[in-house]
């Protein structure tokens, strides 16, 4: 099939850009816009949301969309159960989703492990699993780095408390001083 004969071209719904613009003011212009390889993938594999105007998506797959299953993830064979692998790999994957985020049509993918939603979600999940960056927590680190703000406030604070001591040196004088440093 060729993408100028795919849904893809045709005047159909194609929804609003994660940028904001209205993708379906002109689909044939943002069609020709899209780089060669993501109209393949969409026109081998339509997104649900291209369909005509007032169709449920729900029950709008077509029988080609509910045969064929997410070309992003493995596939178990129903009468074998012997597991094949995605029809595209991670790295295809990852390209695919980043050229779509670019053109604004990311939402058109099926679900994918490389998605921007997925990975914003691992990375909030993974993030709370290292030790330290809890609320009121901190990271190892090395002694004095820990120790640092305790230093200098310690340090900020004789600093404040140096004229009293100055006045009571001179009041005192050298020979009857005992608040030496340890």
């Amino acid at each position: 099939m060729s993408v100028k004969s795919s849904n893809i071209t045709c005047g159909r719904v194609w929804g609003i850009g994660s940028r904001g613009q209205n993708l379906m003011a002109n689909p044939v212009k943002l069609a020709q816009a899209l780089p060669p390889r993501l109209l393949t993938f969409l026109a081998r594999y339509p997104p649900v949301s291209i369909l005509p105007t007032g169709t449920d998506p729900a029950t709008a797959k077509t029988g080609y969309q509910e045969d064929t299953p997410n070309p992003f993830l493995p596939l178990k064979h129903p009468v074998t159960g012997r597991w094949h692998n995605p029809k595209y790999s991670l790295r295809r994957q990852a390209e695919l989703v980043k050229m779509a985020r670019e053109h604004g049509v990311e939402e058109l993918l099926p679900y994918t492990p490389k998605g921007t939603d997925e990975k914003i979600s691992k990375r909030v999940e993974f993030g709370l699993r290292v030790k330290g960056t809890g609320v009121g927590q901190q990271v190892k680190g090395h002694k004095h780095e820990r120790q640092m703000i305790a230093k200098m406030e310690k340090r900020r604070q004789a600093m404040l408390n140096m004229p009293k001591l100055i006045r009571e040196w001179k009041r005192v004088g050298k020979t009857k001083w005992t608040k030496w440093p340890k």
